[in-house]
């Protein structure tokens, strides 16, 4: 029992270290490279694409819930008239 427990202990061990040991790719350099780079482009949309729909996106929803915030409290302060 005891023999079975350490075994397994080994095989999850394993398991996790063999499983960070994974080799990527480290891109910092370009990525510091790319959102250093003096082009006039802001720093949230040097992402590119998914960035410029992201920040489109937040600034729609961002508009629009204002805008339906201020009508709800029109809305809310002017009571409807009773016949």
């Amino acid at each position: 029992m005891l023999r079975n427990l350490l075994a397994l202990r080994q095989v999850a061990q394993r398991t996790i270290t063999t499983a960070s040991r994974r080799q990527f790719e480290n891109k910092v350099s370009e990525k510091q490279k790319l959102f250093q780079e003096d082009n006039g482009i802001p720093v949230h949309l040097k992402g590119g694409v998914a960035d410029a729909l992201l920040y489109r996106a937040t600034m729609i929803l961002t508009v629009g819930g204002a805008a339906y915030a201020i009508y709800q409290l029109a809305m809310a302060s002017l009571p409807k008239k009773q016949n």
